[in-house]
């Protein structure tokens, strides 16, 4: 479960990236995070996971009380919650196996834990042949399956997934979106900031519509609601 209580952020600068922000997301549910560029979307994803911090307020995501974890705590929770970029953020000298490997090397498991786990990951996101490969050998669709595979690796309840599709052509989002369906079926919470239009208004899931800082809309089985 994620909740955010009246959160509110500004930056140094002045900046007011969200005002007084409330809103729940139950265990296993989908959600797009859509509205204009510079109305708090990335904010909002970054407080999630911990790579900002709230101004006011609180957010508790998967039993973590976010403003509230010291810094030796933060990869403890991060294991619980998987975020993927739109960027993808690889390691380019690191096969696509060893990127994915990396993710549950931190936490001290057993080598033969590792295998078994990126190997069954490989397989679920369909990139099983492409273990040995390297980032830049891999097409834009491919290398966000990686990053997806890192994110579901330690089995988080929670996915996060910023612009996922944001540098990829309309079959690859499809792609994209679709295994993110499947772990969604399995009873992961799934959080996608997105500007794909088409990818919102066709599937009708949860939509919350951030604009200047503040919700302005949220709706069960919602549209995009703005115009390219």
């Amino acid at each position: 479960m994620i909740e955010l209580q009246d959160v509110s952020k500004e930056y140094s600068n002045g900046v007011k990236a969200l005002s007084g922000v409330s809103v729940r997301i139950k265990q296993g549910e989908f959600v797009y995070v859509v509205g204009p560029s510079g109305a708090g979307k990335s904010t909002f994803i970054k407080l999630m996971y911990r790579e900002e911090r709230p101004t006011n307020g609180h957010i508790f995501v998967g039993g973590f009380n976010i403003e509230r974890l010291r810094e030796r705590q933060i990869p403890i929770m991060r294991r619980h919650i998987g975020v993927v970029f739109q960027d993808y953020k690889l390691l380019n000298k690191l096969s696509v196996q060893e990127n994915v490997a990396f993710a549950l090397e931190v936490t001290e498991a057993s080598r033969r834990t590792i295998g078994r786990r990126v190997k069954e990951i490989l397989e679920l996101v369909g990139l099983a042949d492409k273990a040995h490969v390297l980032p830049q050998q891999l097409s834009g669709g491919e290398q966000q399956r990686v990053g997806i595979a890192r994110a579901l690796v330690n089995k988080p309840n929670v996915i996060i997934a910023d612009e996922p599709t944001g540098n990829l052509d309309p079959e690859n989002s499809w792609s994209i979106l679709k295994l993110f369906e499947r772990v969604n079926d399995r009873g992961t919470t799934v959080v996608m900031a997105t500007h794909n239009r088409e990818l919102v208004n066709a599937t009708k899931k949860r939509v919350i519509a951030i604009e200047h800082g503040e919700i302005v809309r949220d709706e069960e089985r919602g549209d995009y609601g703005y115009e390219d």
